[in-house]
């Protein structure tokens, strides 16, 4: 039989050889055609649902913020008998989960297996991408000496010609930006981010992309597979560009870090209030947890106790909402210095050891000693000098 006698007038012969290629889905209604004219049942086309959408699935999970469940689809999809390439792609795509979720040593392990591959392959781009995400795990393992020379050697390929989207040259120097914040070097980061600023302003709305997953997902669930399929697809790119808005809250955060170390309280507001704007319009809580608790830094330093005290309130809520560790134990800090400031030395110290022990349980080691010395100086300076002593030098036995 022919593909037009397959499509016998109700299909085109390029559907049925899309069909054919792997490029498109068939509907539920589709099927039944099909398999009426081949005289087979439905069920012989189809293995319960097509994998092409659990693979979509996976990347819509990771492109809209859910990344536990990103995780576990990408997971669940490695235990496929896959091609190598095709495995790399899952791994590549888990690592930037895995580091999502603070899981680095993991996202370490797959995003230099897939990394591997794409050069093996001869797949640059791809494997530019996760070198990227092998440099935020080395990043959040505190290893800034790697990160930074991953990222310099691909910023180096960028702009030798490498042809990536520019959203992925600005998180290449944001990135680095981060690197020289974290060893200190204020200067250096903040020359890398006013260099990028305005270039990820102004991008599709993510609502729009929420309604296209929402309704990929109902196709789905009614099993017309080519219409999720296609929603889908549209809805992941949405969701890509709209990350371009949180990339420039990210980069607006780190903008006030930086001026915040270097003095200047006001342009670090201006930055932070920039940031909170968006993440708000996003709805975007897990990283709102962290920019709330730069407002609340920037006015400890102000003098403006009070409002610090307010401002970490609202950072711990946000951040306990999403279960973001991290951020729980910086609002902590935060809030624990606001109070003492404000004389309130039980709450301060209270709040002090809900984040010393909460950073014990994250297991980050510079989390941790952070935690444990802010904690330790609270403690002396309130006279409890035998504890502060044991957690001084167990801050220093952490690595």
């Amino acid at each position: 039989m022919t593909q037009q006698q397959l499509a016998e007038g109700r299909y085109t012969k390029a559907y049925v050889s899309a069909l054919e290629n792997g490029l498109s889905r068939p509907s539920m209604v589709a099927l039944n055609h099909f398999s009426g004219r081949l005289g087979i049942p439905a069920s012989k086309l189809i293995n319960d649902e097509p994998v092409g959408w659990a693979r979509l699935e996976a990347d819509l999970a990771l492109a809209s913020g859910r990344w536990a469940d990103a995780d576990d689809a990408y997971g669940e999809l490695l235990e496929s008998n896959v091609s190598p390439v095709a495995r790399a792609e899952l791994l590549s795509g888990r690592a930037e989960a895995m580091v999502r979720r603070g899981h680095a040593r993991e996202a370490a392990a797959a995003a230099a297996e897939a990394a591997h591959s794409f050069h093996a392959a001869g797949r640059e781009i791809d494997a530019a991408l996760a070198e990227y995400w092998l440099a935020a795990a080395q990043y959040h393992l505190e290893n800034t000496v790697e990160s930074k020379a991953l990222l310099r050697a691909l910023l180096g390929k960028v702009r030798a010609g490498l042809k990536v989207e520019p959203a992925f040259q600005l998180r290449l120097v944001m990135a680095l930006s981060s690197n020289e914040s974290r060893d200190g070097n204020h200067a250096a980061a903040l020359a890398y981010l006013e260099e990028v600023r305005g270039l990820a302003v102004g991008l599709d709305d993510r609502r729009r992309a929420s309604y296209l997953y929402d309704l990929a997902y109902s196709y789905r669930e009614t099993g017309d597979f080519e219409a999720a399929v296609r929603s889908g697809i549209a809805s992941l790119e949405l969701f890509r560009r709209a990350d371009a808005e949180r990339e420039t809250a990210g980069l607006e955060n780190d903008l006030a870090l930086s001026f915040l170390a270097l003095g200047n309280t006001s342009r670090a507001d201006e930055m932070a209030a920039s940031a909170v704007a968006t993440l708000e319009k996003l709805g975007d809580d897990w990283l709102l947890g962290h920019v709330l608790d730069t407002q609340a830094r920037i006015a400890v330093s102000r003098g403006a106790v009070a409002e610090a005290a307010a401002i970490a309130a609202r950072a711990l809520a946000v951040a306990e909402r999403v279960h973001n560790n991290k951020a729980i134990v910086d609002a902590l800090l935060t809030k624990a210095r606001a109070l003492s400031a404000q004389g309130e030395t039980a709450d301060s110290l209270a709040a002090y050891e809900r984040a010393g022990e909460l950073a014990r349980q994250v297991g980050a080691a510079g989390l941790t000693r952070k935690a444990l010395r802010e904690w330790a100086d609270a403690l002396a300076s309130a006279g409890l000098h035998q504890q502060a002593f044991e957690l001084a030098r167990e801050a220093l036995a952490v690595s």
